[in-house]
């Protein structure tokens, strides 16, 4: 190699140089702020995480101290001074307030407690469905029968995760309503579903035969347990 292009690739060099330190001038700022960004970032995460899980220990921590109280009405105080920000943590202190409200016989506060439950739409269908079935049963003896039938029959839809339970409310409506033989046919239908469970199988078995009925013990999906 000649001195003549040693110089020019010593001068093309030193131009690299030149303007890759002019980037770094001008443009370093920016991964400066990427690093802070990034760093800053995950603390933060770790920040609200540490946060929400300071808030969910309150929250167990004042819920076992309610729950401790020996006197229902102390219960249902200290759970009605409680406050919850995620779903799933306002759906339990909901069942909760509820089940503490009808221990002091405020079966209103438990209603309303469990209907904000089942208007959530943020909340897993399932514990909509739980809260609304739970409310209308302690409505079974204030509601009108109709009105009662009604929302028992669109949580019996089918595929309904409390399909059998709301058959078995509908069967005891018509009992109350002396239709024996429709709540003997709802019974018999309870017995022979699939999903029924021993205990319901039971209940369904009883009840058939309290009401004068013969059950269909054929096919039936417990029959051996």
């Amino acid at each position: 190699m000649s001195d003549t292009d040693s110089f020019i690739n010593e001068v093309n060099e030193e131009v690299r140089r030149d303007r890759l330190y002019g980037y770094l001038r001008r443009y370093g700022w920016i991964g400066v702020l990427l690093v802070v960004l990034l760093v800053g970032g995950a603390a933060f995460s770790e920040y609200l995480k540490a946060q929400a899980r300071g808030e969910a220990q309150a929250l167990g921590d004042g819920m076992l101290a309610a729950l401790s109280a020996s006197a229902p009405e102390a219960r249902a105080d200290a759970l009605s001074r409680l406050t919850a920000d995620g779903p799933n943590a306002r759906v339990l202190l909901a069942m909760l307030q509820a089940s503490a409200a009808q221990d002091v016989g405020d079966t209103t506060e438990a209603v309303e407690a469990l209907n904000a439950v089942a208007i959530t739409p943020d909340v897993d269908p399932i514990y909509r469905q739980i809260a609304s079935f739970k409310a209308l049963t302690l409505q079974a003896d204030t509601l009108e029968p109709d009105a009662l039938r009604q929302q028992f029959e669109a949580l019996a839809a089918p595929g309904a995760p409390l399909r059998l339970l709301a058959l078995e409310q509908l069967a005891l409506i018509n009992v109350a309503a002396g239709e024996t033989q429709a709540a003997i046919d709802g019974y018999q239908d309870i017995l022979q579903d699939a999903a029924v469970t021993p205990d319901l199988q039971q209940r369904a078995l009883q009840v058939i035969v309290a009401l004068g009925g013969e059950p269909d013990l054929s096919n039936l999906p417990n029959a051996g347990n």
